[in-house]
């Protein structure tokens, strides 16, 4: 039956309990303890069948019980510490102001007016907030948490799943179930964003045929706003409800739908909502199409040419790719691009091809599908991977996009992933670290002393910590798959049978992430004999598994090996001790990063951008045992971990699996078990103490979101914002300018000619030896002040190419005879087979880089 109104019921508080409306209503509770405490003392039940959310308790509570503790001493002076604690938090956050101040010049603070916009398509910040699928939404989540912790204004957009991403069940064969609860948005941690007249706030997307309307949603994450936008209101139609039903879910048609929803939409959700970015910070490619609504803002609010808006969009911009393969990014067909957003190309004057060329790595084939990720970078002045592995991969998987540049100048960084210290540390931890290291140890950098104070931390009381977080993780485990068990109709016994698996005592390894194929969960069952004699071959030296994780619902090859491995469990008698979560969340990841022993990875390299639940153990005291893959790569693998193998690609599959199972079980019998049961005679394993000890302080500073967001800030979002004051400046000339310069460059580009190098040596040479080089250049009517020489030097491989260039900028000596010179001096520092050659690049003081056009000119 169809209300004829509805009505939005507010909890009724007790005057003298109002802050817990507050508290409830900023994510802040879910890195404070004092706060999530505060809950939990309300009522423990309620707390944890809520799914830990403040805001649907305060709805369901009783007022009898809310009455009790309005009059409890002790309860109102925890409700005001906490509530105390979040304006103290909301009133430093001080390291912007410090930084952004000095940098600006500006006493005072930041700049004026300073917004930065970061979408994503996902968000992973608290379990009962269920709209992120994994790393991806979890990674955006502790961004925009240390976001706050350093008081950047940073301002994110995304999109409010009613459904969000599925809840994960096994059926009585192992094959994974989807349940799609429907999320309550009145008794989430929402706000409903409303005009002055109290009506609900709206924004309009245009799609074929029709408009598409979407109300938004404010999430508060500290001092950090995240807008998220719900299509489904009247009016609507059915289909367009659907819009925001589920992440990741539906044909392509309905992805384009929502990509266009969250990059269009978010735009036009931004002005409504008053905000001004200077930056725009894209999280993946899904929100691309934000570039082509900005480009038209400019266009019909500023009266912008389209080469002129495109270059204020292009210097304003940046793109993270978290994808190590070219099939992860979204590809539409050009007929499809075009029926959807085509409308676009008649409001920028271009022609079907010239459009679609947006978004194609090779313009050149008209069947190339239009990219996501090419439409991202290609209008991006700072493009970066998340690891350094990472941007290697990326360097070459888009090295087609600047084809004259060798692989190592491609211009994609890197800006390694990191984890919200805060947030997954366990809570007797962070109370071990507060104690030891000090109040601040979240923040401090890799550099800092007080990570020497480790090292001051008693064995004792570090291993008896983790010993009861391995106890708790036993004590959820049986919990959780009792549960799962009698849900699904498991008989009384097996039911039962829950309280006995696992031991609190024994060494636990866990492993959990998306079951994607790549990730190889079932790499430690290769051989079902060894793991078997390493599992129970010593009854005082025995192993267990504690195995989560989701395979995407259309991923077939996926949910057959969560098949697989239930099914070698219960074959091979294992149940007992190797064990599989269903229903992977933020929650059970964190008790399974405090609660394991080790952190086991087994990915194909490169097939792992980063990968954060490494980091996350890490900073609870797990040593890791990976594949040399994305983070792992580049952390101290020795002192903090084990290493499998060592960095090898193998072209053949099979063996691969054989050498790298092999290996994982030498490590497993030769050195992990061993070390994990040496104990003295306090009963405390000295050497794996020291290698928790190390993970911490190794790790712990380096692998986090407080250096990652510094490293966006200062590497990204400060001079992207300066880039954007420069060229918006007086009426956008600096853009008009810097766009009027580019069309002249690729007019006379292709008409420089490099007439002539002349070395002043033989093919002989001493290291060290000093080389005078000088070239005369026709510029083919550009100025000396639109170019830069260089030569480029190096050592030359096998198939005569130079490998690792050094480049030199030869001086401008002036012209002669309509040519222009150049000259430079160079040396040789190393003997061997050394290459030399000379490039000409496009030079203005307002590109990001020398290579924002594209365009290098090789002797």
């Amino acid at each position: 039956m169809q209300p004829i109104r509805t009505f939005n019921v507010s909890p009724q508080l007790p005057p003298q309990l109002e802050p817990l409306r507050k508290l409830a209503y900023n994510l802040h509770w879910d890195w404070n303890f004092e706060t999530k405490e505060l809950f939990r003392r309300l009522d423990r039940d309620l707390w944890d069948s809520t799914r830990h959310n403040p805001a649907l308790m305060l709805g369901t509570i009783s007022q009898d019980r809310l009455q009790e503790v309005a009059e409890d001493d002790g309860f109102l002076a925890h409700l005001e510490r906490a509530s105390n604690q979040l304006d103290n938090y909301l009133n430093e956050r001080t390291w912007y102001r410090k930084h952004r101040g000095a940098a600006a010049g500006n006493n005072d603070g930041a700049p004026e007016k300073e917004c930065f916009a970061y979408f994503c398509a996902e968000y992973g910040l608290v379990d009962s907030l269920p709209i992120y699928a994994g790393g991806l939404g979890v990674l955006a989540g502790d961004h925009l948490k240390s976001a706050s912790d350093l008081g950047l204004p940073l301002v994110a957009v995304g999109l409010l799943y009613q459904e969000g991403y599925f809840a994960q069940y096994l059926n009585v064969d192992g094959w994974q179930q989807e349940r799609y609860p429907s999320n309550d948005f009145y008794n989430m941690p929402l706000h409903l964003e409303r005009n002055p007249d109290g009506s609900e706030l709206r924004i309009a997307v245009d799609y074929p045929q029709r408009t598409v309307y979407a109300r938004i949603w404010r999430v508060q994450v500290g001092t950090v706003p995240l807008y998220l936008l719900d299509t489904n209101i009247e009016p609507n139609n059915p289909y367009d409800h659907d819009i925001t039903d589920e992440l990741y879910g539906g044909d392509l048609d309905m992805r384009i739908h929502q990509e266009m929803m969250l990059g269009i939409g978010g735009v036009r959700a931004l002005q409504a909502l008053g905000y001004k970015p200077t930056v725009y910070h894209l999280n993946e490619g899904h929100s691309a199409f934000l570039i082509l609504e900005r480009i038209r803002k400019l266009i019909q609010e500023e009266g912008l040419s389209f080469n002129e808006a495109k270059q204020v969009a292009q210097s304003t911009q940046v793109f993270t790719t978290h994808t190590p393969v070219s099939a992860g990014f979204d590809l539409f067909p050009p007929d499809k691009a075009m029926y959807y957003v085509g409308h676009y190309a008649h409001i920028f004057g271009l022609s079907k091809e010239e459009f679609l060329a947006l978004g194609r790595e090779d313009t050149g084939n008209l069947e190339s599908p239009f990219s996501m990720a090419a439409l991202a970078i290609k209008t991006a002045s700072f493009i970066n991977g998340v690891s350094q592995l990472h941007g290697e991969v990326s360097r070459v998987m888009f090295q087609g996009l600047w084809k004259d540049l060798p692989i190592e100048e491609v211009p994609i960084t890197a800006i390694t992933n990191g984890v919200h210290a805060r947030s997954v540390v366990h809570k007797s931890l962070q109370e071990l670290y507060d104690r030891y290291l000090g109040p601040k140890w979240s923040d401090k950098g890799s550099t800092d002393p007080l990570w020497q104070r480790i090292s001051t931390i008693p064995d004792e009381e570090l291993w008896r910590n983790h010993e009861r977080c391995r106890s708790e993780l036993v004590m959820f485990v049986r919990e959780r798959l009792a549960k799962s068990r009698r849900l699904r109709g498991a008989s009384p016994a097996e039911v039962a049978e829950s309280a006995e698996l696992l031991d609190p005592s024994v060494l636990t390894i866990g492993f959990a992430r998306r079951f994607a194929t790549y990730k190889r969960a079932n790499l430690f069952l290769y051989d079902i004999a060894r793991i078997k004699q390493i599992i129970r071959a010593n009854k005082d030296r025995q192993v267990q598994f504690v195995i989560s994780g989701k395979a995407h619902p259309k991923d077939t090859p996926g949910k057959e090996l969560i098949r697989q491995i239930i099914h070698t469990i219960r074959e091979e008698g294992l149940s007992d001790r190797v064990v599989f979560i269903p229903d992977y969340d933020i929650h059970v990841a964190r008790l399974m990063v405090a609660g394991c022993d080790v952190w086991l990875n087994t990915p194909r390299r490169p097939r792992e951008a980063s990968g954060t639940s490494g980091m996350k153990g890490a900073m609870n005291g797990l040593p890791n045992l990976s594949v040399l893959d994305g983070w792992w790569d580049e952390a101290d693998y020795v002192r903090t971990g084990w290493a499998v193998g060592n960095g090898e690609i193998y072209e053949d599959k099979d063996y691969q699996d054989q050498v790298e199972a092999n290996a994982l079980y030498d490590l497993l019998e030769q050195e992990l078990v061993p070390l994990f049961y040496s104990r003295d005679g306090e009963g405390i394993p000295r050497g794996w103490v020291a290698k928790m000890k190390a993970a911490i302080q190794l790790n712990c500073p380096y692998f986090n979101t407080s250096r990652m967001l510094r490293d966006y800030a200062v590497r990204g979002y400060f001079p992207t914002s300066d880039r954007y004051a420069i060229m918006t400046s007086d009426n956008y000339a600096p853009a008009k300018a810097l766009a009027h310069w580019k069309r002249q460059l690729f007019e006379h580009w292709f008409d420089i000619k490099i007439e002539a190098v002349d070395i002043a040596a033989s093919d002989e040479l001493k290291v060290n030896q000093s080389v005078s080089v000088k070239t005369r250049i026709n510029l083919a009517g550009l100025s000396p002040d639109d170019i830069q020489v260089e030569l480029y030097q190096g050592a030359v491989n096998a198939d005569g190419q130079i490998v690792n260039g050094i480049p030199v900028v030869m001086e401008y000596q002036g012209e002669d005879s309509s040519h222009c010179i150049y000259t430079a001096d160079i040396i040789y520092n190393t003997s061997g087979l050394q290459g030399l050659s000379l490039r000409v690049l496009p030079k203005h003081k307002n590109l990001s880089s020398l290579y924002e056009p594209g365009l290098v000119l090789w002797a």
